[in-house]
């Protein structure tokens, strides 16, 4: 069925929290400014039987007099570019689009062993996180935020994507502290991860001032889509306002064979009212919200029915831009527990489907004693049994 978005999501703003260092430059990096999402840029997604993707949006994009900023393959079919409302209205009446969307504005929300590991048992699962001789190298992770530091000694990131332009690095900071949780190196150094060790990609959708668009995150969930070895975990630590292209793009991925770890957002909301947080209700996608060191939940964390399970995420010690450590609060921190653990049990699981790995983890969680704003029992993500 094909209809426009355009109308509802103009007026709202969606928000990712973003997630350092650069080695490969990605060869369609944007060359638009994708802090200030352009007001007559649009998401246009085609029929599911389109076959030749690149062909047919270069080609409807020269038809509306405009070139494809984005074009998508793997996690979605269509393209991005600015476009005319009349140029809109003609692509929404064409049989070959599902539905055309207006772009939007995205931004950053916000060794010790950190009291989340411990939290989680971490520290006594089989790589025993903590005690200087766990390594997980057969899991594969993507940090699908500002970036992830590459010169940073307790990180081990062997990949580094740019859909955000500028530089090829974390140049804000956010994501090296998330990819820190996932998987800070066993190295008597800084912190210790959830999967200590494992091998990062970090990619970047969100610039130096920690903004972007939805349709740069939607390519950097595309690329992840096309080029994932797997097994693996990817980590959106997002949220913001309603977008179907990106949440289809989402659980397409996770259809593709990727294990996806989404914050629930920091509104104190019902996450269902945002994206990609409520793709969480598809298998293979799990949506996390925060927890504290009573296992309450924060009044800024969101909560509801596409909430699966709960993390630490207030005060979490993980790593910082340029070397070091630092500490952050929020769902960005508490997602990155799940994708970790995620990850570790791919680790002895390695053909585990993404819906698999999200039933063990609700399975194996813990009930707290301590309930949701919604009434819901809190189950905290339990990693000591991988």
């Amino acid at each position: 069925m094909r209809r426009s978005l355009a109308a509802l999501l103009a007026a709202t703003g969606l928000a990712l929290v973003a997630c350092q260092d650069a080695t490969v430059p990605s060869p369609d990096s944007p060359n638009f400014a994708q802090g200030a999402a352009a007001a007559d840029r649009y998401i246009v997604v085609f029929q599911d039987d389109v076959t030749d993707v690149p062909g047919l949006a270069r080609s409807l994009a020269a038809a509306h007099s405009s070139t494809p900023d984005f074009v998508y393959q793997h996690a979605l079919k269509g393209f991005a570019a600015v476009l005319s409302d009349r140029a809109v209205a003609a692509l929404e009446a064409d049989p070959r689009v599902s539905y055309v969307e207006r772009d939007q504005p995205v931004y950053v929300v916000a060794q010790t062993l950190p009291w989340g590991i411990d939290r989680i048992d971490a520290d006594i699962s089989s790589t025993k996180a903590g005690d200087g001789t766990g390594a997980v190298t057969n899991v594969n992770v993507y940090i699908i935020d500002t970036g992830a530091d590459a010169k940073h000694t307790d990180l081990n990131v062997v990949n580094h994507v740019n859909f955000a332009g500028g530089p090829n690095r974390d140049c804000h900071g956010h994501g090296t502290h998330v990819a820190g949780t996932v998987a800070a190196k066993d190295n008597d150094q800084d912190v210790v991860g959830v999967v200590p060790g494992a091998p990062i990609t970090g990619v970047k959708v969100l610039n130096c001032g920690g903004s972007g668009t939805t349709s740069g995150v939607i390519k950097g969930v595309d690329w992840v889509t096309a080029n994932a070895a797997k097994p693996a975990v990817a980590n959106m630590s997002l949220g913001g306002g309603a977008s179907q292209s990106l949440d289809d793009a989402v659980k397409n991925s996770a259809n593709s064979g990727v294990f996806y770890a989404i914050a629930a957002g920091n509104s104190g909301d019902d996450a269902c009212n945002y994206s990609p947080a409520r793709a969480g209700t598809h298998d293979g996608v799990m949506t996390l919200a925060a927890t504290d060191q009573n296992d309450q939940e924060p009044s800024w964390s969101n909560f509801g029915n596409c909430v699966d399970l709960w993390a630490p995420g207030v005060s979490i010690l993980s790593t910082k831009k340029g070397g070091g450590t630092t500490t952050l609060s929020g769902t960005s921190m508490a997602s990155p527990h799940g994708a970790g653990t995620g990850a570790l049990y791919l680790s002895s699981s390695t053909g585990a489907s993404p819906a698999t790995v999200e039933n063990q983890l609700k399975t194996d969680a813990v009930s707290t004693g301590t309930t949701s704003k919604d009434g819901r029992a809190i189950k905290l993500v339990y990693a000591g049994n991988y």
